[in-house]
């Protein structure tokens, strides 16, 4: 022991005892731990942002078919509005006017490029019946179902499957 200092009596602790020091040297340990906590905090912040957006378009899916049925429900061939004149949504529905109707509803956010919406008229009553030829399949009492697909999209580039398919279908009978 020269000059006051003690030296291990096995050199291979020198190395332990190095690393030992560094882990319990404290400096700067906030940064880092702040640095992981809000990474991981803005992670979940925006992952509930973009469920709650995702339920946002699968409530507007639902309502959307629900709509539509009712728009198509009373647009039968029976139907004789007053303003039939005006514009082709005033008058008796087709696919087109379907489609149109719920693209002219979608809210803010949602993109029209990822919606499709199906109208169809199968020539069937809602007791299994066959449907009165005369007026055809969008006579009343016949039934038309809509199904409104929209795909939600999550823009997260490392997800393999990053688009979420919310569909929805209403079938009612035509009342006019």
């Amino acid at each position: 022991m020269a000059g006051g200092t003690r030296e291990p009596r096995d050199r291979s602790l020198v190395g332990v005892h190095a690393l030992f020091r560094f882990w319990s040297d404290d400096a700067g340990s906030e940064m880092v731990e702040f640095a992981l906590s809000i990474s991981i905090w803005l992670g979940a912040a925006f992952l509930l942002m973009y469920a709650s957006f995702a339920l946002y378009a699968a409530h507007f899916v639902v309502n959307a078919s629900e709509e539509a049925g009712r728009y198509a429900m009373v647009r039968g061939s029976s139907w004789n509005g007053s303003s039939c004149s005006g514009s082709s949504l005033d008058c008796t529905a087709t696919s087109t006017d379907i489609a149109n109707y719920v693209i002219g509803s979608m809210p803010a956010g949602l993109k029209s490029s990822n919606l499709s919406v199906a109208a169809s008229w199968p020539g069937t009553t809602s007791s299994g019946g066959t449907c009165d030829s005369v007026d055809g399949a969008n006579s009343p009492n016949c039934i038309v179902k809509i199904k409104v697909t929209y795909k939600f999209t999550f823009p997260v580039p490392f997800l393999k499957q990053n688009t979420l398919p919310l569909s929805s279908t209403s079938q009612v009978t035509i009342t006019q």
